[in-house]
C-alpha cells in the first residue's frame, strides 16, 4: 500500500546563487503543523526494550546493539519488503545521520544540520528546522555531515557543525536553546574555530552527553555534559592534558601528563570525541572512545615516544560529575589515526562459564575488543580484518604487541589497517539470539612515511607529520604493496573469538552503511557508493532481499511499528561519482512488507563546464589569492582550486567568477548561509576575496586550457 510520496527535489547545495537572503529566524521553515510531543523520559529510556515498536535513541537502546525484537518481517517474507513512503532532503550531499523514531514521527539529521521531522505514516513533512553553520568555523570541517540526534522531554538535540549543542521543541520545530561549545571562556582564542560536531549526542539523566571533532587541526578533546532543559554546562572532561603551566583540571590529567613529553600542548594534543559515546544505566558510567593524538607521526608532537593518555582509549566517567573512573588505552604511542571512536555497545556474554557485563568494540585499529563493563580490564583482542601494524595484544599488559617497522622510522611502511580503519563510525549491530556482532569492516591500506625534515607542520594548525604520498620505488614498498578499501559484512563471534561468515567484498571498493539487525533472523546494510540496501540472513550471511536506493548509503537503517505494521527506514543520499553539483536523490525511505511505492528516475545530468572570464591580476594578486585560497576554501572546495568531491561547489565553474559583487554576497554576506556557506567576513577583506576570485580565474583558465587533459573519467579535474 503506497501511503503518500513525497516528491519535489530540492535545493542544490552550491555558492552560485549571487541574490537572496539568509533565513532570520532558521525554525521558519517549520509548516506549522505540530507534531506529538516525543516525551522520552529516563523511564522510557531506560526501559526502550519493552517498547520494541519506539527508536528513541541513536543506537536503539541505551546498550546501543542496534537490535530490535520486531519479527513481522522476517527472513521467510522480506523478499516481499517494498517501498512505502520517501521524502526528499533539501540536499546534494551525504548523509550519516541516523533517523530516530517516537510516537508516530520519524525524525532526522541531515548533511548541514538541517533537522527534519516526517510524519511517519504519510510521509508528510512536519516541520524543518535550519541552524544556520556559521562559517568562520567551517573552514576546517572535512565534510557537511552530521550522524544523529538524541531526544529528551519533547526536545531534539543536535550537535552543528560550527560547534553548537541545540535543543528544538519536538512539537514545532523551534530552537529552544543554542549552547556554544567553545566559549571564549575556555580561553581557546581562534583554535574555537577549529572544531566542530559531527557527532550524535546522547541524553541520560536530565544531561545531554556530546565532544567534537578536529584532531588533525591543533585542538584538545574533550566531551561535556550539558542540562537537557537550559543547555548549562554541568561539566567538562579533558580527554589530554594541557599546559602543564596552568596546572591541570584533575587528578587524571594530571597522571596523563606523566605520559606526554615535549611541547604537546602546543599541538593541541588531539584526542578528540567525534563519534562513540555509550552511557550504561547498569553499571551508572557513561563510556566514551577518544581520537588520534595529534599530529598523526609521534616523532613530530612529542620526543620520547610515550603513551599519550587519554588519546585512542575507552574512558569511563561518572554521567553526573564527569569524574574519571577507568580507561584502557588500545594504541598507546598512537603513530597511525588510530582513533578509539568505532561505535561499541555492551552486552551480556557468558565467557568460561561466567555471565559477565561487557563492552564490544571493532576498533579501527583492526582488533575486537572485549572490555568488563565496570572495570575496563580486558577480556580479550583479537584481529578481525587484516592488519600488520602489530602481531597481536599483550594480554598481561594489555598493550599491543607492535611491528617496529610500522612505526615508518626510516622507511614508509604499507599500513594495515590504513588511517581509513578497519572500521570507522558506521554502526555495528549486535543479536542477542545469534551471539553475533554484525560489523561493516574494511579491508584497508595506506603508505605511512616519515615527515620530510623540517616538513612536520606547524603547531597549533592542520598537521599530520607524515609525509603525504611519498613516492616509494616498485617492488621495495613493505611489507607489501597494496591499496584502497574494500568494504564486507561481517559475523563476529565475541565469545568464540572468529569470524563465523562473511560477505565476499563489495564491489563498489568503498565503504559500507551501518548495520541494523533484527529478530527476523535479518541484518541490513547498504555498500556505500554501491546504492543499494540489502538484507542478508542473520545466521548464514545468504542475501535475501536488496533496493536500488540509486544513491550512496552510509547512515544505518532503523525499524519501527506503527498501526500495527513494522517498517524500515533509511536515510540515503552521497555523492555521485563525476560531475560537479551532481545531485545525490537525498531522502528518507520507508519500507514495509508488499510496498509499492516507485522512485522516480533520477534526472540527466549535465555538469558545467569551464567558461572562466580572462585572467587579468597579477601574478602577486593571484599568489596571495592561493594562499588565502588554502587557507580558508580548500578544505571544502578542493586544493588548487579543483574539487574532487561533487558534493561541494566546483569554484572553477562557478558564474561567481564573472562577478566580485556576487563572490563578495557569497563569502562576505553570507547569501547562502542557509545552504551552509557562511560569511567569512570576520576573517576576509574585500581585497582578500578580490584576490581568492582573482586565483580561482587563473586557475580555471589554466585548466581550459589543458582541454580534455584535464579531466578525470566522470569530469573530475585532474591535478596539476
Amino acid at each position: 500500500m503506497i501511503r503518500t510520496r513525497v516528491l519535489g527535489m530540492g535545493l542544490l547545495l552550491s555558492a552560485m546563487v549571487v541574490a537572496g537572503s539568509a533565513m532570520s529566524d532558521s525554525a521558519a521553515a517549520a509548516s506549522g503543523r505540530a507534531g506529538p510531543a516525543a516525551n522520552v523520559t529516563a523511564k522510557r529510556l531506560v526501559n526502550a526494550a519493552r517498547e520494541p515498536g519506539q527508536w528513541m535513541t541513536y543506537g536503539g537502546t541505551y546498550s546501543e546493539q542496534r537490535f530490535s525484537t520486531l519479527k513481522q518481517i522476517n527472513a521467510s517474507n522480506v523478499g516481499s519488503l517494498g517501498l512505502d513512503w520517501y521524502a526528499d532532503y533539501e540536499t546534494n550531499q551525504d548523509q550519516h545521520g541516523s533517523p530516530l523514531y517516537i510516537d508516530g514521527v520519524i525524525y532526522v539529521s541531515t548533511a548541514r544540520d538541517v533537522l527534519y521531522a516526517f510524519d511517519a505514516r504519510t510521509g508528510k513533512q512536519l516541520w524543518k528546522y535550519n541552524p544556520m553553520i556559521h562559517g568562520e568555523r567551517l573552514r576546517y570541517n572535512v565534510g557537511l555531515v552530521n550522524r544523529g540526534i538524541a531526544a529528551w522531554r519533547g526536545k531534539i538535540y543536535m550537535g552543528t557543525l560550527d560547534a553548537r549543542l541545540v535543543a528544538v521543541d519536538a512539537r514545532t520545530g523551534k530552537e529552544v536553546w543554542s549552547t556554544d561549545t567553545v566559549p571564549a571562556s575556555l580561553g581557546l582564542g581562534k583554535m574555537a574555530n577549529e572544531y566542530s560536531i559531527t557527532m550524535a549526542p546522547r541524553a541520560a539523566r536530565g544531561k545531554v552527553f556530546i565532544g567534537a571533532s578536529g584532531g588533525e587541526f591543533g585542538v584538545r578533546g574533550w566531551i561535556a555534559a550539558y542540562d537537557a532543559e537550559t543547555g548549562r554546562q554541568v561539566w567538562r572532561f579533558w580527554t589530554v592534558p594541557g599546559n602543564p603551566a596552568k596546572g591541570f583540571e584533575n587528578k587524571a590529567l594530571e597522571r596523563a601528563a606523566k605520559t606526554w613529553s615535549g611541547d604537546w600542548w602546543k599541538f593541541g594534543g588531539g584526542g578528540t570525541v567525534w563519534d562513540a559515546a555509550v552511557y550504561d544505566p547498569v553499571t551508572n558510567l557513561l563510556y566514551f572512545g577518544t581520537g588520534n593524538a595529534s599530529p598523526w607521526n609521534q616523532r613530530v608532537r612529542e620526543p620520547n615516544l610515550d603513551d599519550d593518555l587519554y588519546t585512542a582509549s575507552i574512558v569511563a566517567v561518572n554521567p553526573d560529575t564527569g569524574q574519571y573512573v577507568w580507561h584502557y588505552q588500545e594504541t598507546p604511542a598512537d603513530a597511525w589515526d588510530y582513533d578509539a571512536v568505532s561505535p561499541m555497545m555492551t552486552a551480556d556474554l557468558t565467557i568460561a562459564g561466567h555471565r559477565r557485563h561487557v563492552i564490544l568494540q571493532p576498533s579501527k585499529n583492526g582488533f575486537f575488543y572485549v572490555i568488563e563493563a565496570a572495570t575496563g580490564k580486558l577480556i580479550s583482542a583479537d584481529p578481525f580484518t587484516v592488519e600488520n601494524w602489530a602481531t597481536g595484544v599483550d594480554m598481561e599488559t594489555g598493550r599491543p604487541i607492535v611491528v617496529p617497522g610500522a612505526r615508518y622510522k626510516d622507511q614508509p611502511w604499507d599500513l594495515a589497517p590504513g588511517v581509513q580503519g578497519g572500521h570507522s563510525w558506521h554502526p555495528n549491530a549486535f543479536s542477542p539470539l545469534t551471539g553475533l556482532v554484525y560489523i561493516p569492516a574494511w579491508e584497508a591500506y595506506f603508505t605511512m612515511a616519515n615527515a620530510t625534515p623540517g616538513r612536520g607542520g606547524p603547531p597549533g594548525g592542520f598537521s599530520l607529520g607524515i609525509s603525504m604520498g611519498a613516492r616509494v620505488a616498485p617492488g621495495t614498498l613493505k611489507p607489501y604493496d597494496r591499496r584502497g578499501v574494500r568494504g564486507r559484512l561481517e559475523a563476529w563471534d565475541p565469545v568464540a573469538r572468529k569470524i563465523v561468515w562473511e560477505t565476499p567484498p563489495l564491489d563498489n571498493g568503498r565503504p559500507t552503511s551501518g548495520v541494523l539487525a533484527t529478530a527476523g533472523n535479518l541484518v541490513f546494510m547498504g555498500d556505500g557508493g554501491g546504492k543499494v540496501l540489502t538484507a542478508y540472513n542473520a545466521k548464514t550471511g545468504a542475501k535475501l532481499w536488496n533496493f536500488d536506493a540509486e544513491t550512496a548509503i552510509y547512515a544505518a537503517p532503523i525499524t519501527y511499528e506503527l498501526d500495527g505494521v513494522q517498517y524500515v527506514a533509511a536515510s540515503v543520499g552521497g555523492a555521485a561519482q563525476g560531475g560537479y553539483f551532481a545531485p545525490t536523490n537525498a531522502r528518507m525511505l520507508v519500507f514495509e512488507l508488499g510496498g509499492k511505492a516507485v522512485l522516480p528516475k533520477p534526472e540527466p545530468y549535465t555538469p558545467r563546464t569551464l567558461n572562466p572570464p580572462p585572467s587579468t591580476a597579477t601574478a602577486a594578486v593571484v599568489a596571495h589569492g592561493g594562499e588565502l585560497y588554502s587557507q580558508y576554501c580548500s578544505i571544502c572546495h578542493g586544493a588548487n582550486g579543483m574539487q574532487l568531491r561533487s558534493s561541494f561547489p566546483n569554484l572553477t565553474v562557478t558564474p561567481l567568477l564573472w562577478t566580485q559583487d556576487g563572490f563578495n554576497a557569497v563569502v562576505l554576506q553570507g547569501v547562502r548561509a542557509d545552504k551552509g556557506m557562511g560569511s567569512f567576513a570576520k576573517d576576509l577583506m574585500p581585497e582578500d576575496t578580490a584576490a581568492i576570485r582573482a586565483y580561482l580565474v587563473s586557475r580555471a583558465n589554466e585548466l581550459k586550457a589543458l582541454g580534455p587533459r584535464a579531466f578525470r573519467r566522470g569530469g573530475a579535474p585532474r591535478p596539476p
